[in-house]
């Protein structure tokens, strides 16, 4: 059996052999590599040397099993991150001529997570075009592309591969969720791009609606936990990458951000907020969760515009009705009820397009992970805002369209009137009319 002595001033490594009758001495390097002996003996060389002889080599302080020692430590977690920006730039894009004009593809439909003949199509696929790389001031180098959707919207995606553990993580979400702007720095590199291709916008707008969302796609984790396993184990991390908090968040808010999950396999899992989600998933299995998110996300813009849109309408329309009061201006109504009518006919054109840009043929989980999605980022609160709006709308457009009958009615009612009254004046006169 070998025992090996180690000096605390000088960390020098002696070899002894168990027999005791020759010691060798060699120095071992620290820095590589080697195994452990069978047997640790750690002794400070001012102790050794106020001892007897016969007990200078009886104080054992650490045994162990021969094992290797590593020097390098694997990361606890790897994958990426995404950082979703979205701009609702025109009423309508023409693809065709984007795929053209700045070297676009069309985007191919999603692969989903099983064999089943299930698929989620795009009404209209959306086009890809590169993007330069984005460089932050901590150095970070970020690759991305956009894609161009019919319906108006240009939407980038930066990603950043990740490796490390899970407070490096948490780190990370907080800093990129709170203290980056990122859609001041990539909307100038949209506009460009989009500058070189004028005639593919409809309606263009000066001032562009954003949108950001980030997802954290981790695809490894130590050990190959399952989905359950990292929820329960890591639980309060999941929580505040979600929320983009460094602070340790209360157990009740823990459970709140828990409770958007969905699943499909025992080794997948997806944690969905309003402002971030959280993937734990394959390369592949993430690749139909990230387009479903980015969807959803480009829906809310769209319904953001709407309401904004309409909101500005309804203002109008009241300050036109409070003004006009009188009958001749009643009578002006017709005009001001048309082009309404006209805005509504071309806002539920839109949102039904918009609406149906995706479609779920048979796929019930990319269905169900669609609506938690949608629910978690605010499409659904903004859509019911619109639908308020546009039924608003609707009713004043009924009532200016009966206040303009109200007041033909009555010019018809006083000309059939002055009409009689001068058949009347001329009958008393002795003339006929």
């Amino acid at each position: 059996m070998n025992r090996l002595i180690v000096g605390l001033n000088e960390f020098e490594v002696i070899l002894l052999r168990a027999s005791e009758q020759s010691v060798t001495a060699s120095i071992v390097n620290k820095t590589a590599p080697h195994h452990r002996p069978s047997v640790l003996w750690f002794r400070c060389r001012r102790w050794r040397t106020g001892l007897p002889p016969a007990n200078r080599d009886t104080l054992p302080c650490l045994s162990t099993m021969s094992e290797p020692i590593s020097t390098t430590a694997q990361p606890l977690l790897s994958g990426s991150v995404l950082v979703l920006i979205q701009f609702d730039v025109c009423e309508e894009l023409r693809l065709d001529q984007l795929q053209q004009s700045v070297s676009a593809r069309t985007l191919q439909q999603p692969s989903m997570k099983h064999s089943a003949p299930a698929y989620v199509r795009y009404q209209r696929p959306p086009v890809i075009g590169p993007l330069e790389p984005l460089l932050l001031e901590t150095g970070e180098r970020l690759e991305g592309e956009v894609k161009y959707y019919d319906y108006g919207v240009a939407s980038v995606i930066y990603q950043l591969p990740f490796s490390g553990d899970w407070e490096s993580l948490v780190r990370l979400a907080s800093r990129w969720v709170w203290d980056v702007d990122f859609a001041s720095r990539v909307e100038p590199i949209v506009r460009q791009k989009l500058e070189r291709v004028t005639s593919a916008m409809v309606k263009p707008y000066k001032r562009w609606l954003s949108e950001d969302y980030f997802i954290f796609h981790v695809r490894e984790a130590a050990g190959t936990p399952s989905a359950a396993d990292v929820t329960r184990d890591r639980g309060r991390e999941i929580a505040q990458v979600v929320r983009g908090d460094r602070l340790v968040l209360s157990e009740g808010e823990i459970r709140e951000v828990l409770q958007s999950q969905v699943s499909y396999y025992a080794g997948d899992v997806a944690v969905i907020g309003w402002n971030a989600a959280f993937l734990y998933d394959s390369t592949s299995g993430a690749e139909t969760s990230i387009q479903l998110l980015e969807y959803a996300n480009s829906q809310l813009l769209e319904f953001r515009h709407y309401d904004e849109l309409l909101t500005g309408i309804l203002d109008s329309v009241y300050d036109l009705l409070g003004q006009k009061t009188g009958f001749f201006a009643r009578w002006g109504l017709a005009r001001s009820a048309t082009s309404l009518h006209t805005v509504l006919l071309d806002v539920a054109e839109l949102t039904e397009r918009a609406d149906n840009a995706i479609k779920f043929l048979s796929d019930m989980f990319a269905a169900r992970f669609y609506k938690l999605a949608a629910g978690k980022v605010g499409v659904h609160d903004y859509k019911d805002l619109v639908a308020q709006k546009l039924k608003t709308a609707e009713d004043l457009y009924h009532d200016m369209v009966e206040q303009f009958n109200q007041s033909r009615a009555f010019f018809l009612e006083v000309t059939v009137v002055l009409i009689l009254l001068i058949e009347l004046l001329y009958l008393f006169r002795g003339k006929p009319f």
